[in-house]
């Protein structure tokens, strides 16, 4: 059962306060400039797969320069250019395996599906650390380095997911005016974050996104529990 704190109406009609530091502009713009001038060559190797109809690809970077993984996949031979379409993966879960999740390429567009960092595990398997530590956390990722927003590991992914947009532009294959950023759960979080803070996206298509709303989110569970 969803935890809610409102009925279906106000929920329609609900408009949150947002409360923006003063600094917010300038903290992801030089976030996302340091880790482009950090740069790391982007590597693209191909990988066999069962699916004949499509060409796969293991390629990265991420925030600071990072080897961040993601499956590239686009339709078998193709030379492009191809709309291009990069999805964020859930909470807990990775990219899982090249041909797991490939109808986005089936229906042929260039499709990156990008690996979340210290995640993995839980419902498909990540292949990305995090090397960047934290003072003590709750297990997961929610408050890992939450007490410095420099530290805070959502930092770190909003960034990642914002450089794989750089990423898929960059490819052959890929018409880089035209690129469409999904996913669900912790997808659709970051794919919100990624509309905010990259130019010239064609489409947005965010799922029941988590995370947004910390407070009222916190303040419902806290609510549920008692």
């Amino acid at each position: 059962m969803a935890r809610v704190d409102m009925p279906l109406d106000a929920m329609r009609e609900y408009r949150p306060q947002v409360r923006e530091p003063e600094d917010f502009d300038k903290f992801w713009r030089v976030t996302i400039a340091e880790s482009r001038a950090a740069g790391g060559d982007v590597t693209i190797r191909r990988v066999d797969t069962p699916m004949p109809v499509l060409d796969s690809y293991d390629v990265s970077p991420g925030f600071g320069g990072d080897p961040i993984r993601a499956w590239f996949t686009v339709p078998a031979g193709a030379q492009g250019p191809l709309p291009g379409v990069v999805e964020y993966v859930g909470y807990n879960g990775g990219r899982g395996l090249a041909h797991q999740v490939v109808s986005w390429a089936l229906a042929g567009f260039a499709y990156l599906r990008m690996d979340n960092r210290g995640q993995g595990g839980g419902w498909n398997a990540g292949s990305t650390p995090d090397p960047h530590g934290s003072a003590p956390a709750y297990p997961g990722v929610m408050t890992r380095g939450i007490e410095s927003p420099k530290d805070y590991y959502y930092r770190r992914l909003v960034t990642d997911a914002v450089l794989a947009v750089d990423v898929l532009r960059s490819l052959p294959q890929v018409d880089e005016s035209c690129v469409c950023a999904v996913g669900g759960s912790q997808g659709g979080g970051l794919t919100l974050a990624v509309a905010g803070l990259v130019d010239g996206l064609t489409a947005v298509m965010p799922d029941f996104p988590l995370p947004v709303q910390f407070r009222t989110g916190h303040r419902v569970q806290r609510w549920q529990l008692l």
